[in-house]
């Protein structure tokens, strides 16, 4: 009997977990498979080990994991991996195999152009500041370079910057700084989070205080709150993915 194990990345906010598992609860919802389970890699129970012995008890032969993450970086190819070793050696019975996160597409490069356009009159003049959350590999730099290519196109904007919130630069504070002091138009901040949290008020924080200061700045939100993303989602759950992972990966074309 197949089973899905959904896996968050995690966070200390109250709000953010909240809101990823009311997210989640949704998902499953709309998902036929009757076993499926929610758990997080960090900072937010129910993790990996809790969610995968659930879906054993309650009779699974096959579990697809399906991380909730938008790029391929640290946890997708080390952590979650680390964490489901373990279970594999202990249940050598259950097949398992693991979707592959997002990645860049066309569908959230669209889902995004069109959060950028809600509720306001988009002249193709505003600056675009896209903030992800981060990461040292290489392959990430190489992944929002190809974001930023592909919100120009969409938007027909010629200002769109690149900034982090951790472990790489540049940083938030300098490029939301940078952009600020070379653009006099509005500037839109897009943050590349899927859901709220901690790194989410950090960016709505700045955000509110250049206002209180009289800037055209405003930010577009997590990610989640497009209808996009829940198609990926289920749409990954019901792959059958090859043990290697390897069938999930879309390309923009």
């Amino acid at each position: 009997m197949k089973a899905i194990l959904y896996v968050g990345h995690g966070t200390r906010s109250k709000k953010g977990a909240a809101e990823a598992t009311g997210f989640l609860e949704k998902i499953i919802g709309q998902n036929p498979i009757s076993i499926q389970e929610i758990s997080f890699l960090e900072l937010t129970e129910p993790f990996i080990e809790e969610g995968f012995t659930r879906c054993v008890e309650k009779g699974a032969t096959k579990i697809t994991v399906v991380p909730l993450f938008l790029l391929a970086a640290g946890h997708i190819k080390t952590d979650i991996p680390e964490a489901l070793l373990p279970l594999q050696r202990q249940y050598p019975q259950i097949q398992v195999t693991v979707a592959d996160p997002f990645g860049v597409q066309k569908r959230i490069l669209d889902a995004i152009a069109e959060m950028v356009r809600a509720g306001r009159v988009w002249s193709g003049t505003e600056a675009l500041l896209v903030v992800g959350r981060g990461s040292s590999d290489p392959a990430i730099h190489k992944a929002f370079g190809e974001i930023a290519e592909g919100l120009k196109q969409r938007l027909g904007t010629e200002t769109i910057s690149l900034c982090y919130l951790a472990a790489t630069t540049p940083t938030f504070q300098q490029g939301i700084k940078d952009i600020s002091r070379e653009i006099e138009s509005r500037v839109i901040v897009i943050p590349y989070l899927l859901f709220e949290g901690l790194l989410l008020d950090e960016i709505e924080r700045e955000v509110d205080k250049r206002k209180g200061q009289g800037q055209q700045i405003s930010h577009t939100g997590c990610l989640s709150r497009h209808q996009a993303i829940q198609e990926i989602i289920l749409e990954r759950s019901a792959e059958d993915q090859e043990e290697t992972g390897e069938s999930g990966r879309v390309s923009i074309p």
